[in-house]
């Protein structure tokens, strides 16, 4: 979702800096599959690996006590006739108590994801438009217009900007 929109707003000020500027003959104009360039990107992958390095213990964690608590539940269910009406009621406050527990947890650890994602992404598209800005320069480029409807390849220079991004990557030897 976060994604849909970073990329609705460039389309949106690559159109607005084209419409503010009558082109001329001279303009030279390039455009990227920004889509491509995020999901192929070594730094993209990078950090979902990290993401999932962060988050894949604490979720199991989560997911763990969420099916103990459902076997608990289950467990009252099915004994609560056969439990006196004092241990009925502490272990119904004791499960309505991890339930609360359990919901902030999960809702906790929904929002340490998001915003770790975004903090994340963001220092990937950054390093995206960084290497985009770099080969438009080079190249002489006046626009470069992220994910047009058609375009020519000859003027697509998102394998340009991928190759400098996987370079960037590698690990220096």
């Amino acid at each position: 979702m976060m994604q849909q929109r970073i990329c609705a707003a460039f389309a949106f000020a690559a159109v607005m800096l084209f419409a503010a500027a009558p082109a001329s003959a001279d303009d030279k104009i390039a455009v990227v599959r920004f889509g491509d360039l995020v999901q192929n990107s070594p730094q993209y992958k990078g950090a979902a690996v990290k993401m999932k390095g962060e988050f894949d213990k604490r979720k199991d964690e989560l997911d763990a006590q969420g099916k103990q608590f459902s076997e608990d539940a289950q467990k009252f269910q099915r004994d609560a006739d056969t439990m006196t009406p004092d241990q009925r009621a502490k272990m119904a406050k004791d499960l309505d108590s991890r339930k609360v527990d359990l919901g902030y947890a999960q809702q906790k650890f929904q929002e340490d994801l998001q915003a770790r994602d975004h903090e994340l992404f963001q220092g990937v598209m950054s390093k995206i438009k960084d290497v985009i800005y770099q080969v438009a320069k080079e190249k002489g480029y006046d626009l470069v217009i992220q994910d047009p409807v058609y375009s020519t390849p000859t003027i697509d220079i998102t394998d340009e900007v991928l190759k400098r991004l996987t370079a960037q990557a590698a690990p220096a030897k």
